[in-house]
């Protein structure tokens, strides 16, 4: 299953609309969004999501931003963020649940010992990457096809990210297949404004 990322600074950077992105995103019947704005505003960010919400169907998840919970179906974080909600990811993930109830909860990790940290907590995926090298990340170690035996480890589902592309196809312990900038090249190739 494909999973939409849309990164704001991607869009920005790439002169692609919200809504030509959208879109897009619709005609390849893409069930789930992740929404990721670094350095907007939260009144950015929540006109950004009344947006989506109102040209797309599928789940919306916002990267981050808890405050924006009731605006989405779910809340996704990384290795950093977390730790701002309890001294250990299991306090953390416990006092996220008592925020966001029982709405969709995505872990980043990025190795085999973080999967396994990941495994007792009570969320709903991990986003395992990166796969390939990538613009929005270039910090982001890179392990290839070592990912795909690392997600074997994982007791949830597991959403291989970094590089990923539309194309790409892995095995069943791969749940979804996150592809955001290759969304943008894809739509660039087939649209000449961008």
């Amino acid at each position: 299953m494909i999973y939409a990322l849309v990164d704001q600074e991607t869009l920005d950077q790439r002169a692609v609309s919200l809504q030509d992105l959208l879109k897009y995103i619709n005609s390849l019947s893409i069930s789930i969004l992740q929404y990721r704005n670094k350095s907007g505003t939260l009144s950015e960010k929540k006109r950004a999501l009344q947006t989506i919400k109102r040209l797309y169907s599928g789940k919306v998840i916002v990267n981050d931003t808890i405050a924006l919970i009731d605006d989405v179906d779910g809340l996704h974080l990384g290795q950093e963020d977390i730790r701002q909600y309890g001294e250990t990811k299991r306090e953390a993930v416990v006092e996220i649940r008592k925020r966001i109830g029982r709405k969709l909860l995505g872990l980043s990790t990025h190795n085999a010992a973080e999967v396994e940290e990941a495994n007792p907590l009570d969320i709903d995926y991990i986003g395992l990457g990166a796969y390939r090298s990538t613009g929005t990340k270039k910090d982001a170690e890179v392990k290839g096809a070592a990912l795909l035996e690392i997600a074997k480890r994982s007791k949830h589902p597991v959403a291989i990210i970094g590089g990923v592309r539309l194309d790409d196809v892995f095995d069943e312990s791969i749940a979804y297949r996150v592809v955001g900038s290759d969304l943008y090249t894809t739509l660039c190739q087939k649209d000449l404004q961008c």
